[in-house]
């Protein structure tokens, strides 16, 4: 009988960080970040954050902003060298408001043992696209 292993793989890893943030579950979702772990949302023009307590405060931030907050993953693909390429759909109602928002985004992470070392988001998917498959090559 083979043994399958018991280890998630990284795009399962990706999707349960991804959703957790969309459940509004920090804890789960925090679990996956390392002391060292940056979150780089510049290009989105919010900042860049090191550090659990750090990004969870960003995130605490960003998901309290909206109402209703839902998040779909259209697809993790894992580059190899412990790199996955995400593109996801998030949309909801601003706080005080009655209109929805909606934002389409792709992220890069990066992963070292099973830790989240970095995510780098984008706004332009081809742009992300292009970085994660140039880094996934360069992280050999």
């Amino acid at each position: 009988m083979s043994e399958e292993s018991t280890t998630p793989d990284l795009v399962e890893l990706t999707r349960r960080a991804i959703e957790s943030v969309g459940h509004r579950d920090l804890d789960a979702g925090m679990s996956m970040y390392g002391p060292d772990s940056v979150w780089d949302v510049s290009a989105m023009g919010i900042g860049v954050y090191t550090g659990v307590a750090r990004i969870r405060r960003e995130m605490e931030s960003w998901i309290g902003a909206f109402g209703n907050l839902e998040v779909q993953i259209e697809e993790i693909p894992d580059l190899g060298n412990e790199t996955t390429f995400s593109v996801v759909a998030q949309s909801g109602c601003p706080v005080g408001s009655s209109g929805k928002v909606h934002m389409r985004f792709a992220s890069i992470t990066q992963w070292a043992d099973q830790i989240i070392v970095r995510v780098t988001a984008y706004t332009n998917i081809d742009e992300a696209r292009a970085a994660a498959e140039r880094l996934a090559e360069e992280r050999v």
